[in-house]
């Protein structure tokens, strides 16, 4: 099944959300970036075990700000928590539960290309620095050999909120490109030299879809929904990689070998070892108190997040996302009974 409009899976949330707000069991907020697949699994879950989960997608940095101040009962990022955010947290103890993999795509609106373009991660670095400002520009057609491209202004498009979808991207600019990690650097929010900003993968892919010449970076899903071309990236071997299941698994290969059972989970996948691996792949994380004040909330939670470990995985990847190894699934149901049972 291909992605359908996110209008589908959002309505039934919607209806069990806003329309009887007394009925609600959980709150969480965060990340857009696993909006499409957590709006399924909590309407699915909803229909399946009662249990009516409120979620705000309102970008990771919001969601780890209401964590930290406990006015929901779980956050959501696809960034994890500084050392410095944690120690911040009113809540005690948070623990991060990576709930599937996906891909940050370099998204571009340029009418009269016909293939995917081919970008590496210095050229994106120069692109987002301001360094390359003509879609013709040599750097750029070296990498596209017999395509023709436009004399077109390049204009950036990047995100105005605090977003894990901006840490993964600078995250990978930071791996790839020498000039932007002695720049801009890593993090949920930067200095951008040059751009517009958009609030939420929503509103970047907005303003790509209606700006001919625009270039961005969304999640996968957003992309395909608004039917925006994305670039093949180059990855750690030199390999041009489309964002494919297939390559994101293969990005998390590496990862999920060194992950053991007193691991916080913490981890970037960015620019990963393997031919085939596409280089701008993640985890996507919800944030937990370890200690929740309420245990019957406790309950609920843990209760769906291995409901979302388990049969939740297997809506992944139609929705453009890729399930989690399954060793590493085994470990977070592990770690969910302990949240489930602590005083």
């Amino acid at each position: 099944m291909r992605l359908r409009t996110l209008a589908a899976f959002i309505a039934p949330l919607a209806i069990a959300t806003a329309a009887d707000a007394q009925s609600v069991d959980l709150t969480g907020a965060g990340a857009t970036f696993p909006y499409p697949i957590y709006s399924k699994w909590f309407s699915d879950y909803a229909a399946k075990a009662g249990v009516r989960i409120n979620y705000q997608s309102i970008g990771s940095g919001g969601g780890i700000r209401q964590l930290s101040e406990q006015t929901v009962d779980f956050g959501a990022s696809d960034a994890p928590m500084s050392d410095a955010e944690l120690a911040k947290a009113k809540g005690g103890k948070v623990l991060h539960f990576p709930m599937v993999l996906g891909a940050v795509v370099v998204t571009y609106n340029l009418p009269g290309v016909p293939k995917a373009l081919k970008l590496s991660g210095v050229v994106l670095g120069d692109i987002f620095l301001g360094k390359i400002t003509k879609w013709n520009d040599p750097r750029i057609a070296a990498l596209n050999a017999g395509v023709k491209l436009p004399a077109k202004d390049i204009l950036v498009v990047h995100r105005s909120d605090g977003s894990g979808t901006t840490f993964i991207f600078t995250d990978y600019l930071t791996a790839a490109s020498p000039a932007w990690a002695a720049g801009p650097g890593t993090g949920k929010e930067v200095r951008w030299p040059v751009g517009l900003g958009g609030k939420g993968n929503e509103g970047v892919a907005g303003q790509v879809r209606q700006i001919v010449g625009s270039i961005g970076y969304v999640e996968l899903a957003y992309a395909r929904q608004n039917k925006l071309a994305y670039a093949e990236v180059q990855n750690s071997t030199g390999a041009f990689v489309a964002p494919t299941i297939e390559a994101i698994t293969e990005a998390a290969a590496s990862a999920a070998k060194k992950l053991g059972k007193d691991t916080d989970y913490r981890v970037s996948i960015v620019n990963a070892a393997g031919k085939k691996a596409y280089p701008i792949s993640s985890f996507t994380w919800l944030l937990v108190y370890q200690r929740m004040t309420d245990a019957a909330k406790a309950k609920k939670l843990a209760a769906f997040i291995k409901y979302a470990l388990n049969e939740g995985q297997k809506s992944a990847a139609t929705l453009d996302y890729a399930p989690l190894p399954g060793a590493l699934t085994k470990q977070l149901e592990a770690r969910a009974a302990a949240l489930a049972n602590a005083k």
